[in-house]
């Protein structure tokens, strides 16, 4: 039976593709400077949001804490990252990247950059803006629903 389809029936297949392939294409690309997805994510948000503590970080990545703990003792091994004690909170840690990441993290940031620019190829800036306009929205319907 070949019924015709409502356009938003293929919403959510297309876009676990495309989220599929663009971490793919992400950790592709940033094996070169010899990093993982996770591990470039981190540096990523370190760089662009200062010091943020292990529970922050979690949230803020979409893993779980002991997911968290091992990523950062690893790259803390490398000397990519540090903790440091929270001012006025000794039981909390700030996680900061290191003077030797820096270079590595704007690295990570040009490459992601150029991601960008190579997946909006030939996408008119009006359209992008609708689009994360609706993105933004099918992100609030989820956390409604997860409420629910």
């Amino acid at each position: 039976m070949n019924r015709s389809r409502e356009p938003e029936a293929d919403i959510l297949p297309t876009l676990g593709a495309l989220t599929r392939k663009l971490r793919a294409l992400f950790d592709d690309r940033t094996q070169a400077y010899g990093l993982t997805e996770a591990r470039a994510r981190l540096l990523l948000r370190l760089s662009q949001n200062g010091p943020m503590t292990q529970s922050e970080l979690a949230d803020a990545m979409g893993v779980e804490p002991p997911t968290m703990v091992r990523l950062i003792d690893g790259m803390e091994a490398t000397g990519a990252v540090r903790r440091e004690v929270v001012p006025g909170d000794r039981r909390q840690r700030h996680v900061l990247l290191t003077e030797a990441a820096q270079a590595q993290a704007e690295s990570v940031q040009a490459l992601t950059d150029q991601l960008r620019s190579d997946v909006l190829q030939g996408i008119a800036p009006e359209d992008v803006a609708v689009t994360q306009r609706v993105l933004r929205q099918m992100l609030e319907n989820v956390a409604k629903a997860s409420q629910s």
